[in-house]
């Protein structure tokens, strides 16, 4: 399966819910008028594009639509997919310039960052990175096992304390370690945190001031995960988490299994963070590098059912036909005798039949005459039908 299908599959429910809506939106409007681009802000804020964005694409849309004198409510698709791509920007990829390059991880628990980790080594496994992760998340109970289950996965080795350690020793420890083996890559996972967790956000810089002395020149990306499903609120994160780290990249998780896939947009607009991962999957090469023109191709691409129906058709016409494979002929027009003599048994079994019903209704006819007088005869003449009630019960008790 192909990145671009991958992408596709996993937009599918964004496409479906907003895409698909505001297309049925235009197709709705005869004209282009102001209670269009009213409805179009409301889907696309139901969408989880955020009210700023959508604010911003149908403010360049009116303007748009003047400068090219549009008046077809359907040529307005065309003209949202151009902004969008303006917003989307340039693709910034993971900084792994140097030896080593370290790579934290934050974010808020559940979000998928100990996933997020697996994935990454695998992907740099295979691209012929020596990879060294760094169990810094010491609080979170079992959050090394999993890590280290993740590790073996994908074949990278594992710098880990005690639990309740110092997670900033763990940190020294993994880029003393990755400088001495000649590492190429230092992941370190965090705890999760929450940017109103005074003593977490000073932990976490305690960590940078670590990375910054012991790795001084290497190159550094610090990046935050984001749950998908979350819509709005990952965006309201990522603001926050700005404010008290050096945030270099997002990487979004679970987006194959929401409608809110249009926080990427808001999040590349509002906060000029570029997204550089996306999970599309459960499978552990499900995590991508996110390609904006990928992105807006997958998002845009309404009419992917139908081309795979027409595909399958297409596929199903050019199959060879084979001897065993059932194929419905015309049936043949044989000769008049040979009808005569395929009629005939036929003719003599109905004959049968009709004989077996008379016989069997003159027996019904006989029983029943035989039953009536076998049951006149078993009655007493003296005895009197049963009366009913209180008067009948004293009569024939006398």
């Amino acid at each position: 399966m192909g990145l671009f299908t991958k992408i596709r599959d996993g937009l599918r429910k964004t496409r479906d819910s907003v895409i698909k809506g505001m297309q049925r939106l235009l197709h709705s409007f005869t004209k282009i008028d102001e209670e269009l681009f009213e409805q179009l802000e409301e889907t696309m804020i139901m969408g989880d594009m955020g009210a700023e964005t959508a604010m911003q694409i149908c403010d360049i849309l009116r303007d748009r639509v003047k400068e090219r004198g549009i008046t077809d409510p359907n040529d307005i698709m065309g003209l949202i997919q151009e902004i969008v791509a303006e917003m989307m920007g340039e693709d910034t990829p993971l900084d792994l310039s140097t030896k080593p390059s370290v790579i934290l991880v934050i974010g808020v628990n559940g979000a998928g960052k100990t996933t997020t980790i697996g994935k990454l080594c695998h992907q740099l496994k295979n691209e012929g990175k020596q990879v060294l992760v760094a169990a810094a998340d010491t609080f979170r109970a079992a959050a090394i096992d999993q890590l280290a289950v993740w590790t073996d996965r994908a074949g990278v080795s594992l710098v880990r304390h005690a639990e309740g350690s110092d997670p900033a020793a763990v940190v020294y420890d993994a880029v003393v370690a990755a400088k001495a083996r000649g590492c190429d890559v230092v992941i370190c996972d965090t705890a999760g945190r929450l940017h109103n967790k005074k003593n977490l956000m000073q932990e976490l810089a305690k960590i940078n001031r670590i990375i910054d002395r012991e790795a001084e020149g290497c190159a550094k990306e610090c990046l935050l995960v984001l749950d998908a499903t979350t819509g709005q609120n990952a965006v309201n994160q990522a603001r926050l988490f700005q404010e008290v780290a050096p945030i270099t990249g997002i990487v979004l998780t679970k987006l194959d299994g929401t409608a809110k896939g249009g926080i990427v947009i808001s999040i590349c607009n509002e906060l000029k963070i570029p997204v550089k991962l996306i999970g599309v999957g459960e499978s552990i090469d499900d995590l991508q590098p996110f390609d904006s023109k990928s992105f807006i191709d997958a998002l845009f691409d309404t009419d992917t059912e139908r081309d795979d129906t027409e595909e399958a058709a297409s596929a199903a016409e050019a199959q060879p036909v084979t001897e065993n494979d059932d194929v419905l002929t015309e049936p043949e027009t044989l000769p008049a005798e040979e009808a005569v003599s395929q009629e005939e048994p036929f003719a003599e079994e109905h004959q049968s039949l009709e004989a077996a019903d008379e016989i069997a209704s003159d027996a019904s006819e006989n029983q029943a005459e035989e039953a009536a007088e076998t049951s006149a005869e078993d009655i007493p003449a003296e005895e009197e039908p049963k009366k009913h009630g209180i008067f009948g019960f004293f009569k024939r008790k006398k």
